[in-house]
């Protein structure tokens, strides 16, 4: 963004308003996200703006406007996440399609001091995003979660990447076979990128769930399996274990569809699961062992593959 553009945007959130700093926020990992301080008559104003990157054949405006009111139906039913304050769906004021946000204070925690309060707090907050009633006006902006989700099994070049990781063969197979199967259940909001780095906490509390470009409609067990697959990595099934029975808790009744959606959450990290350790790192994560995350992702895969009754 051009200074002119930061001007005529502090201009329309506050008049009198002066700009005084402009920060790209480290760690934004596919759009561009930065920290706006102004200063007005009553002191220093932090906002939050997101301009969205070319992905795909995504629309950016379509994309701007749907994180946009999944904000509002956020906040409406008092999930942590960011305020909504302002849409520019051309890009006119922006310099390209985004939005403007609250600040929501917080870090991404990856290795917590107490994993049994941070996954429960991690599964009782999703459930709630799970919980939420959605009406056919919510659904007109959502994109069908499902389909999205099975990205890998339209794409020629993802298909070859999976199949290059020694269970990914197996992993692409189960779902394309299972997948027509499923047991249906009542779609929810689902998140589908509900990872550690879209999450900010402060004083043992989630204070936000970010990045909800992708919001969509669909069965719910996929934010569930693409978390554990990551808190597997981390401390091995039995820390996926521990939040899923604290998701569980909270929602009411089993997650369905579970190795379904693991082995279709297994195509992100596929076929170099450890090059997620680059991302666990910006976030001062700490250091992981290349090997012990491959193990884990290996173990993972044969258990949600035996689950799934595609192997003995």
């Amino acid at each position: 963004m051009t200074v002119a553009n930061y001007e005529k945007l502090i201009g329309q959130l506050e008049v009198g308003a002066k700009q005084v700093e402009a920060r790209p926020f480290p760690g934004s990992f596919s759009n561009e996200t930065t920290l706006l301080v102004y200063e007005t008559a009553v002191g220093p104003q932090q906002v939050v703006v997101r301009r969205y990157a070319v992905f795909g054949d995504y629309d950016r405006g379509e994309k701007a406007a749907r994180e946009f009111k999944t904000l509002a139906l956020l906040q409406k039913h008092g999930i942590p996440a960011p305020k909504p304050l302002l849409l520019d769906k051309s890009g006119e004021l922006l310099g390209s399609p985004g939005i403007v946000t609250s600040f929501v204070p917080g870090q991404q925690i990856i290795q917590p001091t107490d994993a049994a309060t941070w996954v429960t707090e991690l599964g009782q907050t999703l459930a709630k995003i799970h919980a939420i009633p959605l009406t056919d006006a919510d659904l007109s902006f959502l994109l069908d979660g499902n389909d999205e989700v099975v990205w890998f099994l339209r794409h020629e070049k993802a298909k070859a990447n999976m199949w290059e990781h020694p269970d990914g063969r197996s992993a692409w197979q189960a779902v394309h076979d299972l997948l027509p199967a499923i047991e249906p259940v009542p779609p929810a909001l689902m998140h589908i990128d509900y990872w550690l780095g879209n999450i900010l906490w402060q004083d043992g509390q989630i204070t936000a769930v970010l990045d909800w470009e992708e919001a969509s409609y669909g069965d719910p067990g996929y934010d569930v399996a693409y978390l554990r697959l990551e808190l597997a990595m981390l401390g091995g099934e039995p820390l996926a274990d521990a939040f899923l029975a604290a998701y569980e808790a909270a929602y009411g009744h089993p997650v369905a569809n579970l190795a379904l959606w693991e082995l279709a959450a297994a195509a992100r990290f596929t076929p170099n699961p450890e090059e997620l350790i680059a991302e666990w790192q910006v976030l001062q994560a700490g250091e992981y062992g290349e090997t012990a995350v491959k193990q884990n992702f290996r173990k993972m895969m044969a258990s949600a593959l035996k689950r799934a009754g595609r192997m003995e």
